[in-house]
């Protein structure tokens, strides 16, 4: 079983990002055996179809509305489920997922998809960090993506040094700083 992590969303709106630094967040403190790639959606939108197509289980890491829910709830939700459901699309961000879900899903080339997603806080400052409720709650985003990792066989260790979330939102913002000097 070929594998895909996606991490969605965009760094510049606050909690928006949440699903980048997870998925660098694996990157930077794991190693992992099997047949995995992660990667860093971003915002890729549509460019993420191959994904869908090409693997059969994708794991997407991003934020998720949920009407009276708090910040920092998880949710591990199958992509079948989000065919149709209107209530998961509340950013332009999330219609794009689930249109590209529903498009892979009408040529009947979907792969098992699953969607980790966080309730987020703040979504509109433009500010490359997270909120402290998903701060929080972020180690518990990580340990349900190892969970549906794992559920693939794929084996995942710690590796001996470990880079903290704070190190992994400040290797964007340091990035950023760069480009635009």
């Amino acid at each position: 079983m070929n594998v895909a992590v996606v991490g969605a969303g965009t760094i510049i709106f606050q909690d928006e990002g949440v699903g980048v630094y997870a998925q660098r967040y694996l990157a930077e403190n794991y190693s992992f055996e099997g047949d995995i790639t992660i990667v860093d959606g971003g915002v890729l939108g549509f460019q993420l179809m191959r994904y869908y197509t090409e693997y059969d289980k994708v794991i997407i890491l991003d934020t998720i509305t949920m009407k009276n829910d708090k910040a920092g709830a998880i949710y591990n939700i199958p992509g079948s489920e989000l065919l149709g459901l209107g209530s998961y699309k509340q950013t332009a961000h999330e219609v794009e997922i689930v249109e590209m879900l529903e498009i892979a899903a009408l040529n009947g080339n979907l792969g098992d998809v699953n969607i980790i997603g966080i309730v987020p806080y703040d979504i509109l400052s433009v500010n490359i960090n997270l909120s402290e409720p998903i701060k929080r709650a972020f180690g518990d985003f990580i340990d349900t993506a190892i969970s549906e990792i794992k559920k693939c066989n794929i084996s995942i260790k710690p590796k001996e040094s470990m880079k903290s979330l704070e190190e992994i939102i400040n290797l964007y913002s340091n990035a950023k700083a760069q480009r635009s000097v």
